[in-house]
């Protein structure tokens, strides 16, 4: 275990739970710090439902291809904690991280606070003491309340809003969508991906009351796929790009609105935007324990977890060279589960559940089997772990495409237990 490992064990016990929205704890301790948060550079903060990691690293890859230093802060991580935070361009130290979490937690003095709350405020303590061109800020909940939401902005993204975290932002997707349009500031730049209108309507409400100029899919920019390229076009013109390193028709939709964003920055290399790639996105698995147990199948990640995410995964599934689908799921009980699979449960051939090693809140196989059968799915198994699913399906369908989904924390495990 290093130091920082240690230190963030201590800080999961500071707070009773793991989310509580308010910005009461953030204001405390940043000004207990100093304000860090009032020495970056200049921020763009990117809310959404789907999509704010894909196109955060597509807006990064942009500015680091047009040289700029770029700080990066998004959640979770994958393999380990220390992917959440860059600075000018490079994942943070050991050294770097531990100073910043002891800082913070000296600082704290033992108050009630939240695990992200605490490690959002090292993160902005880091990059407020490292030199920069631009931070990016992903929302980790909403956006309103999140923990994110306590910087000076020179640009506001929000993404595709679906239904999800319904116990935190509310059961309509206007309710979730007024909490996402809560990065929005007064005359600040916002840039809006392609919504639903009910949502659409919500983030334009509170634009005008504070005055900030919208971009807005399909109104003021537009993109599409067109003859094997990505065509964009705005009021400056039109851009024609190769398609995004990231598969499927979402990610068109989100290297729109990443593009949107460097235009509006007058910053940027588009082309460098679209060779940006981000782990457990469809992620291809080409080496490797798992692989070892299927050598001729095609072992692929994603992260998905709510029926927007399912249909978008579905869509870009079928753009891939045709293979037999088989799925190995494993998903949260916070999660909308059959929903998540009923778009999955038209294209794959099978699903076997899994559980999720390690957390709480994981559906049993067996539930998560069920949810497949409410979902539409016919041929359901069950299996203990990943690899005791991944040896199964390699011995009765050697040849197939077998996607590891369901789950940010399954994609997780997976990706530090392979290697």
């Amino acid at each position: 275990m290093t130091t920082s490992d240690a230190i963030l064990e201590r800080l999961m016990t500071l707070h009773p739970k793991v989310i509580d929205l308010t910005l009461d704890r953030m204001h405390r301790l940043l000004a207990a710090l100093g304000h860090p948060e009032r020495a970056l550079p200049p921020v763009v903060h990117v809310a959404g439902t789907n999509g704010k990691g894909s196109t955060l690293a597509m807006i990064r890859a942009g500015l680091e291809g047009a040289g700029h230093r770029v700080h990066a802060y998004t959640s979770p991580h994958l393999a380990r904690f220390h992917e959440r935070i860059r600075l000018a361009g490079d994942l943070i130290s050991e050294d770097a991280l531990t100073a910043a979490l002891d800082e913070c937690e000296a600082a704290n003095g033992g108050e009630p606070i939240t695990y992200f709350e605490i490690t959002t405020c090292a993160a902005l303590l880091a990059m407020s003491r490292t030199p920069a061109d631009y931070a990016l800020l992903e929302v980790g909940l909403g956006g309103r309340l999140d923990a994110t939401n306590v910087t000076d902005k020179a640009l506001t993204v929000v993404t595709p809003v679906a239904m999800d975290h319904e116990a935190f932002l509310g059961d309509t997707l206007s309710k979730i969508a007024a909490e996402k349009a809560g990065i929005l500031a007064r005359r600040v730049p916002a840039i809006v991906g392609p919504q639903q209108d009910d949502a659409l309507e919500v983030i334009e409400a509170q634009a005008v009351r504070l005055g900030a100029p919208l971009q807005v899919h399909g109104q003021h920019w537009h993109v599409r796929e067109e003859y094997g390229r990505l065509a964009f076009e705005d009021e400056r013109g039109l851009l024609d790009l190769p398609l995004p390193s990231l598969v499927g028709a979402h990610q068109v939709q989100n290297a729109g609105t990443a593009l949107a964003a460097l235009r509006t920055l007058g910053t940027g290399d588009p082309e460098a935007a679209m060779r940006a790639d981000w782990p457990a996105r469809l992620q291809r698995l080409t080496r490797g324990p798992l692989t070892d147990l299927a050598p001729h199948a095609e072992l692929r990640l994603d992260g998905g977890h709510n029926p927007a995410a399912g249909a978008a995964l579905a869509e870009a599934l079928t753009r891939l060279p045709d293979r037999p689908l088989h799925l190995i799921c494993g998903m949260l009980r916070t999660k909308d589960a059959a929903g998540y699979m009923a778009p999955l449960a038209r294209i794959a051939a099978s699903l076997t559940a899994i559980p999720i090693p390690g957390e709480p809140a994981t559906l049993s196989a067996q539930e998560t089997a069920e949810a497949a059968r409410r979902a539409g799915l016919q041929h359901v198994a069950e299996a203990p772990t990943v690899e005791a699913a991944v040896a199964t399906l390699a011995a009765e369908a050697p040849a197939a495409r077998i996607l590891i989904c369901g789950s940010l924390y399954l994609a997780g495990r997976v990706l530090r237990e392979n290697g």
